[in-house]
């Protein structure tokens, strides 16, 4: 099966244009439709044995978000005095939730039992159901941009403290991800904190090594190539 090049375009306008959002959420309730494609999005990522480890918890009460928030405000008080001096001050004007502003929360966990002690492709790498429910979590991230709906994922939280408030008592499920969901006012033009000062993107040159680790000297660099595939793909 082949796509056009619309298609192609398509998914690449996509890829360039997800942003985490924070604080643009607009109160307008995410249709049950639209939702529902969404998590399809996300049931189809691809799971190492086809364990299919994750599930999906919706919040939408105020009073279930409200002590979410709560437990972020205790953690990024926390993170915050990990920070010195300019940093310290910078990170502490960044908004870096929107628990209680967006329509929806969604918690999306890993059942590290899910198929049993052992598990196809599983066997070497344990950790490899939790990169899986990580897969699910993008594939949401970028169908929901494609519905013009922002997704915000809130990593700042102590993860006993979210499963107490889930009431999420079994050893074997893990929270992977808090995300924050719904419709914005806009989408940024450049990830935020790059906007912001904190970090800039990386040259993806940079971080390429060919045969060995370390190397990057090669007759077959991809350097020109990237330069030319940026500048067409981001026009």
């Amino acid at each position: 099966m082949s796509f056009s090049k619309e298609q192609r375009q398509a998914v690449y306008d996509t890829i360039f244009a997800r942003r985490d959002v924070r604080g643009e959420f607009l109160p307008d309730p995410i249709p049950d439709a639209v939702l529902s494609r969404l998590l399809l999005a996300a049931h189809h990522a691809p799971s190492v044995g086809f364990m299919q480890p994750w599930n999906f918890l919706i919040i939408r009460q105020p009073t279930v978000k409200q002590q979410v928030h709560q437990a972020f405000q205790k953690a990024n008080d926390e993170a915050a005095q990990q920070f010195s001096g300019e940093q310290a001050d910078r990170y502490r004007r960044l908004k870096l939730e929107g628990i209680l502003e967006a329509p929806i929360n969604l918690c999306m966990t890993c059942d590290r039992d899910r198929c049993g002690p052992v598990v196809l492709g599983r066997t070497h790498m344990p950790e490899m159901d939790l990169y899986s429910t990580v897969c699910a979590v993008q594939n949401l991230w970028l169908a929901a941009r494609a519905e013009g709906v922002g997704v915000g994922w809130v990593s700042i939280l102590d993860p006993a403290a979210l499963k107490s408030i889930l009431r999420i008592t079994t050893a074997n499920i893990v929270p992977v991800a808090y995300l924050c969901m719904g419709y914005v006012s806009h989408f940024h033009g450049e990830p935020e904190l790059a906007s912001k000062g904190w970090r800039q993107r990386l040259d993806p040159a940079s971080l390429i090594y060919y045969d060995q680790w370390g190397q990057q000297e090669s007759p077959h660099k991809l350097d020109e190539a990237l330069g030319a595939q940026r500048r067409l793909l981001l026009l």
